[in-house]
């Protein structure tokens, strides 16, 4: 696995409240996806399990304007960048994994870097308003929404379709309004398609194998959904 080697940024200004050297939200925002396709992985610890490791698929790689290039995962009820991953038991980033040669490393992948930067030079959108669609991408790994209007007494579970990138840097997870279908498959970019933030019982984000957990009623993984509400 061959890894990018960025510029570091030798600005010496530091945020106050992070300790990190600062950059503005416009440099920080995404400017282009590129899908992950041959099942790599990032790979996160957490409280609960000191000594184990957990893995989640990589949804997809995206291009910040500052130039880092990220993977992300669909991550409790946004998409992340798998470097500032948070939940409730303290789980955070130990790296990437690439199952096929069993492997860890810790930037993303010079062909994913190549493959995104080219798209973006390629592609060079310009936008008028910070909601216009740059891009979107369907979604490949089964990520599910989790929809409860009554603090999970109940719940629905709808598959996420696509993930729309918006000019403002904003990833979104469209779901299918059942009722504005007019063809079928519905493909990314349909009108019946809404954002999953704009749905009010909008909860949370789970990949298909959770997902199916859920679904099947496997009692761990309605604990663990407990255990989200009760944070």
């Amino acid at each position: 696995m061959t890894t990018s080697t960025p510029d570091h940024n030798t600005d010496n200004v530091v945020d106050l409240f992070t300790g990190k050297p600062y950059s503005s939200r416009l440099n920080r925002r995404i400017i282009r996806l590129a899908p992950e396709l041959d099942g790599l992985e990032m790979i996160y610890s957490n409280e609960t399990h000191p000594n184990k490791l957990f893995s989640v698929k990589v949804l997809c790689w995206a291009l910040r304007a500052d130039g880092e290039v990220v993977g992300l995962v669909p991550w409790l009820d946004d998409i992340m960048p798998c470097t500032e991953i948070q939940d409730p038991l303290n789980g955070h980033w130990e790296g990437y994994y690439d199952p096929g040669i069993d492997e860890v490393f810790f930037e993303a992948p010079i062909h994913k870097v190549l493959e995104v930067e080219t798209a973006a030079e390629y592609y060079e959108i310009d936008c008028e308003t910070e909601g216009d669609v740059v891009q979107e991408l369907p979604d490949t790994i089964g990520t599910h929404a989790v929809l409860s209007s009554d603090g999970f007494k109940s719940i629905t579970l709808k598959e996420v379709v696509s993930w729309r990138l918006l000019y403002d840097g904003t990833v979104q997870g469209m779901l299918i309004d059942d009722e504005k279908i007019i063809s079928t498959p519905v493909l990314p970019g349909d009108a019946c398609l809404y954002s999953a933030k704009g749905e009010e019982t909008f909860c949370y984000f789970f990949q298909h194998h959770i997902a199916n957990k859920i679904k099947a009623q496997d009692p761990e993984a309605l604990a663990a959904i407990s255990m989200l509400v009760e944070s």
